[in-house]
């Protein structure tokens, strides 16, 4: 599936990007599925995170008295990365 929805991306057709996100994610469930990992607790736990690391990248920003539309993408890449060290032991206990 990974590699249809890299093919569909790489033709820049809309439609059949959808149609293999889908079927990428019901793959992803499939998989959840096998080994014994309930995916909507799994999707949970990761939006936490991203949540947390987010939170951190904007705290980090504003202790500069910047905002995220005043940040560079390589920035904030590496705000998230001091995000990922920093929250690590929190995104291991979801």
């Amino acid at each position: 599936e990974a590699d249809e929805i890299e093919a569909a991306l790489d033709r820049n057709d809309r439609q059949e990007i959808a149609e293999e996100t889908g079927d990428l994610m019901f793959a992803l469930v499939n998989l959840a599925r096998h080994v014994d990992a309930d995916p909507e607790t799994a999707l949970r736990a990761t939006n936490a995170k991203f949540e947390r690391r987010f939170a951190y990248i904007e705290k980090a920003l504003a202790a500069k008295g910047r905002s995220l539309d005043d940040a560079t993408l390589e920035e904030m890449d590496a705000l998230w990365n001091e995000a990922k060290s920093a929250t690590r032991p929190a995104d291991n206990a979801s």
